[in-house]
């Protein structure tokens, strides 16, 4: 039986099945490693150097602890690899999602956090089963751009406790945090960490720009630790870090606020998407690293989040800093993340003592670094020069990243940049009188031929419609050829305008309605608002013929009927 038979009860349709094959391991996953395993190879040990550090940082940033950021980038990391859309694309805990998870930590505790990545990794799975995965293509460019600028801020604004071993109020805004950290610094000592994070910051700009993929992040730590320990520097370290991967186990956690994790697990999934989707797109082009697939990079993401909960790790994302450095160092397949996350794995198993006394204000210095490369300037410039709506709507987007948070931040940023996009459209929406064609005839100046040019939609209907219903003519001939969008809100102001025409007695001629909206204009009524089917025609001259026809009866002292069809 055909495929395009009704499936039968119970049996999935072919389509269907085939898409769910799709989001899952394949052949076509190692066909990269034949040509490019060495490179891989190379690639994965040096994004995992590049991740030791920031895997560190983040963990501690989002509240969840040094341990809890490195098991996130082993766990996540491979399974991700494993099951992610992008052949390089390294996941694990980032600056966003740490952002996202802070308040979350600071109310409801960390167990709280293991339960949303857990369900959140659910939620992602059922949406790249759905085909959900294309979200990312509706987000704006200055949305984007001011979703990581105000990322950066909050990021570097979190460091500022660490970078003065100030304690700091669970749950406390970020912003008012910065602010009290500062205040109430006891500067006796607080100049000690202080100068470690400085040190940290300045080595690694410095170690940027030197040539070839130089660890600048895992240089400035190691010396930075060296320098505390033989100096001995009363600053705050990590603390002890497991010096294994803990045994997956079902989060421990409250019934009677699971609920309430609920919203904070939808946010945590849509930034997952968001994030990992913009990273896998980066990496798509700055090399031919093969086709990204966006439902099944959704679907991966979600899994590794499901196992890093597990474990005992946070939700985790694509990383655009991780999968930048992994694409540069030549990866093309996805045994380099895989290599990243073993090498993780190797540290925690022989070098979970060593990174114990890793001082907190030197993993600030390591982020407040990542910040100062997060926003590209030449975008922003670019962005800037485009336009004021544009510019705008970046702003308002870094604003409301600081002071709300992320999810809001975004909507915020989406629904701004759409009311200037219609704004705009309903700009270039206009409708112009045109000459008749052919010789003048008598009456002519009673015949008003308009061509309506652009989109009639609802944020420009009523400007065009009521210049159409101004109109002194007997006749009016609608030249709708060059309408590009017909809504539903346009069609029905279009039906509004011609019956109103009709009843002040002035004939309404249609030309050129495209096949496209004539659907939308019958079931509208704008069709049925002709005074007779005869007065909608494909040829202007034609249509001008029976406008003039109209002209002269009237003329000559004879009533045009009014019939309906």
């Amino acid at each position: 039986m055909p495929d395009t038979a009704t499936p039968r009860p119970g049996v999935i349709p072919a389509h269907v099945r085939s898409h769910l094959v799709g989001l899952l391991p394949g052949p076509a996953d190692l066909a990269p490693l034949r040509t490019s395993w060495r490179r891989d190879l190379v690639a994965g040990v040096t994004v995992g150097v590049v991740a030791l550090p920031l895997a560190l940082a983040f963990g501690v940033s989002s509240g969840m602890g040094a341990a809890a950021g490195l098991v996130t980038a082993i766990v996540a990391g491979l399974v991700a690899a494993v099951f992610g859309g992008s052949n390089v694309q390294v996941s694990g805990p980032t600056g966003a999602m740490a952002v996202v998870l802070a308040p979350i930590v600071a109310q409801y505790g960390t167990q709280a956090v293991v339960a949303v990545a857990v369900i959140a990794g659910v939620i992602l799975v059922a949406a790249g089963a759905l085909r959900l995965g294309r979200v990312v293509v509706y987000i704006p460019w200055p949305v984007i751009e001011g979703f990581t600028a105000g990322i950066a801020l909050i990021i570097a604004l979190q460091q500022v406790p660490l970078a003065l071993d100030a304690a700091s109020t669970p749950g406390e805004k970020t912003l008012p945090a910065a602010i009290d950290a500062v205040r109430t610094a006891d500067w006796t000592q607080a100049w000690v960490p202080l100068l470690v994070t400085l040190g940290v910051v300045l080595l690694i700009e410095a170690l940027r720009r030197l040539p070839g993929s130089v660890p600048g992040a895992l240089i400035a730590v190691v010396l930075a630790t060296a320098v505390a320990e033989f100096a001995g520097l009363d600053v705050s370290r990590i603390g002890a870090l497991p010096s294994q991967l803990p045994l997956p186990s079902i989060p421990a956690i409250d019934l009677g606020i699971l609920h309430e994790l609920t919203g904070p697990a939808l946010a945590v999934a849509a930034l997952a998407a968001i994030e990992s989707l913009l990273s896998a797109r980066v990496a798509a082009g700055m090399a031919p690293t093969g086709r990204v697939l966006p439902d099944r990079e959704v679907f991966g993401q979600g899994l590794a989040s499901i196992a890093s909960g597990l474990f005992g790790g946070m939700p985790a994302t694509g990383a655009i800093a991780r999968t930048a450095v992994n694409v540069r160092a030549g990866a093309r397949s996805r045994l380099a993340a895989v290599a990243h996350s073993l090498l993780l794995a190797g540290v925690v198993a022989v070098g979970a003592g060593l990174a114990s006394r890793i001082p907190l204000s030197a993993l600030a210095g390591v982020l407040i670094a990542t910040t100062v490369h997060m926003v590209d300037v030449r975008e922003v410039r670019a962005l800037v020069k485009v336009g004021r709506s544009t510019a705008a709507t970046f702003v308002a987007t870094i604003a409301c990243t600081v002071l709300l948070d992320l999810i809001t931040a975004v909507e915020i940023g989406v629904v701004l940049a759409a009311f200037f996009a219609l704004r705009a459209l309903a700009n270039t929406t206009h409708v112009d009188r045109e000459n008749l064609p052919g010789w003048p005839a008598p009456g002519d100046e009673h015949i008003a031929v308009l061509r309506v040019n652009g989109s009639v939609f609802f944020g420009a209907a009523d400007r065009i419609m009521d210049d159409i219903a101004d109109i002194d003519a007997w006749v009016v001939v609608l030249r709708l050829s060059k309408v590009e969008l017909l809504d539903p809100t346009g069609a029905h102001r279009l039906a509004e305008v011609v019956q109103l025409l009709e009843a002040r007695g002035v004939t309404v001629l249609i030309k050129g309605l495209r096949s496209k909206h004539e659907r939308m204009a019958a079931r509208a009524g704008v069709l049925e608002a002709l005074r007779t089917g005869e007065h909608q025609f494909d040829d202007l001259e034609l249509a001008v013929d029976h406008a003039r026809s109209h002209v002269a009866r009237q003329l000559a002292g004879h009533p045009v009927p009014r019939r309906r069809r």
